[in-house]
């Protein structure tokens, strides 16, 4: 039988219930890896997705607030207890209040950078120490698109997206010589919850807007994941990559 190229790798996906984390973990698991899911809420459909885990490898349920420092190192430890350390750390959890600066209220900003930042910090810093020991850490943080284009309506996500490729940059520079790799992925629109509500017109008009004529699915970033997971994407250090269809190029 022919080996995945994540075989036996061990995978915490923050956010993992749904969406492009869902992607994410599904991806891995059929090439192989083994993953441990995190969710916050969402009990019922990550159970649905650790059945579709363990159809193609091993998977484990970790559920948490990501943004609460207990709750953090709970999930690391948690997931070592079961997979006796970590490979590849995905920062994907996180969440979109659409509101311009004078709507928004400094709980939502603390909110969100509390979900978007300081949870990827904690994860990353809580799972060093295993990604040290293994031969092929990587930790993959999912920014988006509005870091380089802004936005009239998401102020505080926009500026948590950003912080992310700033935290991206410095952990790749400080890690690198542990033989850690640290980059990023810049999702332009994706079919996720963050367009659910979109009418069959407004779909189509961001489509049009796109180069590429089309909204991308949580496949497409899966599909950049696992090649920066991979040993295709060793020598990858610090990189910020747009998966958006080309709309937004930088």
């Amino acid at each position: 039988m022919t080996k995945g190229m994540l075989e036996e790798r061990r995978v915490l996906v923050t956010g993992a219930s749904r969406g492009i984390g869902k992607g994410i973990a599904l991806k891995f698991a059929s090439e192989g890896a083994l993953i441990g899911i995190n969710y916050l809420k969402s009990e019922q459909t990550a159970k649905c997705v650790l059945e579709e885990i363990n159809k193609l490898s091993d998977g484990t349920l970790l559920q948490g607030d990501i943004g609460v420092e207990s709750d953090a190192r709970r999930i690391v430890d948690e997931f070592v207890d079961v997979f006796d350390g970590i490979d590849i750390l995905v920062n994907n959890a996180g969440i979109y209040i659409r509101k311009d600066l004078e709507e928004s209220s400094v709980e939502d900003y603390d909110r969100t950078m509390e979900a978007n930042v300081r949870g990827a910090f904690m994860l990353s810093k809580f799972a060093l120490p295993y990604l040290k020991k293994s031969s092929c850490g990587r930790i993959i943080n999912l920014s988006s698109q509005l870091a380089f284009k802004g936005s009239t309506h998401g102020t505080a996500y926009v500026t948590s997206k950003t912080a992310l490729i700033g935290l991206t940059r410095a952990l790749a520079l400080e890690l690198a010589p542990e033989s850690i790799t640290v980059n990023a992925i810049a999702p332009g629109t994706i079919d996720t919850d963050i367009i659910a509500g979109y009418t069959d017109e407004q779909r189509k008009e961001r489509a049009d807007s796109i180069p590429i004529k089309r909204i991308g699915t949580p496949e497409d970033i899966a599909n950049a994941a696992l090649f920066l997971a991979s040993d295709m994407g060793s020598y990858v250090v610090g990189e910020v990559l747009g998966v958006n269809g080309g709309s937004a190029l930088h």
